[in-house]
């Protein structure tokens, strides 16, 4: 069982998993982070989760990488270290993975909270990558996942001056998608969990991957992969019933197939 995690079992296709390590304001060390990586591969397999809605605390939902831990590596445990597995497991999550924020997302909990297909941000919540205070800099994907989703010059500003923005700062900059009261948060990210849980997992997938793809390519290599997703959907039991549901004013009932 996690030790560094809180698992609500999976409801409506959605469950919830919140970072609990109070005493560290949910610093990010190597036990969590595995504890994570292995939740997901898990809801990987489990066909009846299609969302995922990640959570810390009030007061932060992970105030950056564990700066003790850290210090205890050389050079050498710094070349090997364990998390970066753990990163590229988090990193090749494919179903939808919706980060509520309140609190401070610092470091490696922004770097986190980027990993998020989509982030629901309490008013409180604040963003940044302060490594640079450290003599160091950003480290599993905080300067390329920052610089697609806010701009260069703001990338810049974050990352070489450590001064974090607010959740408003973020919505405008497009790393954030909503902003809301910071009690609603979770419940405003479930809500929308369970509105994308109720779609077809398939054409869900296949969206996300497209839409991914848009940033790591180019425009024709994502348009060849958009018309061949969009081709295989078309072979789907779950096109069928979509189509006739829509045709017979009733909900569709999408099973994957």
């Amino acid at each position: 069982m996690p030790q560094m995690l809180k698992v609500t079992p999976t409801e409506h296709g959605v469950r919830l998993i919140t970072l609990h390590r109070p005493e560290a304001m949910n610093a990010l060390n190597t036990q969590l982070l595995g504890e994570l990586a292995a939740e997901l591969a898990a809801v990987e397999q489990d066909p009846g989760t299609r969302v995922v809605v990640l959570t810390g605390s009030r007061k932060a939902f992970a105030a950056g990488a564990d700066i003790n831990e850290m210090a205890e590596r050389d050079l050498v445990g710094i070349l090997n270290d364990p998390r970066v597995s753990h990163w590229q497991a988090i990193s090749s999550f494919s179903k939808p993975l919706i980060a509520a924020v309140n609190g401070f997302a610092l470091g490696g909990g922004c770097e986190l909270v980027m990993h998020a297909d989509i982030v629901i941000a309490g008013e409180d919540a604040r963003f940044g990558q302060p490594e640079i205070n450290l003599g160091i800099m950003p480290g599993a994907g905080g300067t390329q996942r920052l610089l697609r989703a806010v701009g260069k010059s703001l990338a810049m500003q974050m990352v070489l001056s450590g001064i974090a923005i607010d959740a408003r700062h973020a919505q405008r900059a497009g790393l954030v998608s909503e902003v809301t009261q910071p009690e609603l948060t979770i419940e405003r990210a479930i809500e929308l969990a369970r509105l994308i849980a109720q779609k077809a997992p398939l054409a869900v997938r296949l969206a996300k991957e497209a839409l991914l793809k848009a940033q790591d390519t180019d425009l024709a290599s994502g348009l060849r992969f958009e018309r061949h997703a969009f081709t295989v959907l078309a072979g789907t039991q779950d096109r069928e019933e979509g189509i006739c549901a829509f045709q017979e004013k009733r909900r569709a009932n999408f099973t994957g197939q």
